[in-house]
């Protein structure tokens, strides 16, 4: 096996299979609905079922054949977002239907990385690279023009809104080691979240929005690669305790894209088993 899309209950402190294969998936989303998880695979995306009854299903996605890991669902549940570069050579925002279909052109600059919604469904927050610089920004579903929350001083990724819309939570090494960071949509009241020995990516605040679960990687690894020793942890957000729920080999594509369960008490993540 290359890949495990698992499911990890966070009362019981158990981790479930939901599907293995010895191909290359990513980046879990659970439907609103909660019957399903949205992978990408190949550059292709997937929709399968969390009890494991099914093989994955493709969604239609018209000329979008280049997807990477960066895809995620409406908060109804009707559309997806999803990041590919067949038209242009580099990563651009797209959304579709979410059952499938022509995807529809979001971001006009480029590369374009898509990493959250805003909970009412109106606004994308990504990261994109402007003049060789990661920034975090946001743009309305109707396209047009984006909003420069935070440019350059680091590497900015991974943004993902809170629920109650009122901060955006992601990652950047501005301060040294890649930690947690949040901001005002508006681009105001930047603050550090996470300060630890450990190099932390891709925050995803929980839908009752009283935690983050995040990946952390050891302090000494640049980037995100795959095929890494890694935890997933999860800090209260009161308190700023930071707990580790598990250990796994894994890394880019386990945890990327927000990947909570509608109710909260469980994520999805995928691990990966070593190339032989």
């Amino acid at each position: 096996m290359r890949s495990s899309v698992e499911i990890f209950d966070c009362e019981a402190r158990t981790s479930r299979v939901v599907w293995q294969t010895e191909a290359l998936v990513e980046a879990p989303n659970w439907t609103p609905d909660g019957g399903h998880l949205v992978i990408n695979g190949d550059g292709l995306i997937y929709r399968v079922p969390i009890d494991g009854s099914a093989v994955p299903e493709r969604i239609e996605t018209g000329f979008a054949g280049a997807c990477n890991n960066d895809h995620g669902l409406s908060p109804d549940g009707t559309m997806l977002a999803i990041s590919d570069k067949t038209e242009h050579g580099k990563s651009c925002i797209y959304v579709l239907p979410a059952a499938g279909g022509v995807p529809r052109q979001v971001t006009a600059r480029l590369p374009s990385y898509w990493h959250g919604w805003s909970p009412d469904g109106r606004q994308l927050a990504y990261c994109g690279i402007r003049d060789g610089e990661f920034g975090i920004y946001t743009v309305s579903v109707d396209g047009g023009e984006e909003r420069e929350l935070i440019r350059g001083g680091g590497h900015n990724d991974g943004p993902d809104y809170s629920p109650d819309g009122q901060w955006i939570y992601f990652n950047s090494d501005r301060s040294g080691l890649m930690q947690i960071w949040k901001i005002r949509p508006d681009g105001s009241e930047l603050a550090q979240v996470t300060d630890d020995g450990f190099s932390n990516w891709f925050p995803h605040p929980g839908p009752r929005g009283d935690v983050l679960v995040f990946l952390s990687y050891a302090g000494d690894v640049e980037g995100h690669p795959r095929d890494k020793q890694v935890s997933i942890r999860r800090m209260d957000v009161a308190t700023g305790e930071v707990e580790t729920l598990l250990n796994l080999f894994g890394g880019q594509g386990s945890l990327n894209v927000p990947s909570w369960s509608p109710d909260g008490d469980a994520f999805a993540y995928v691990r990966y088993f070593p190339v032989e």
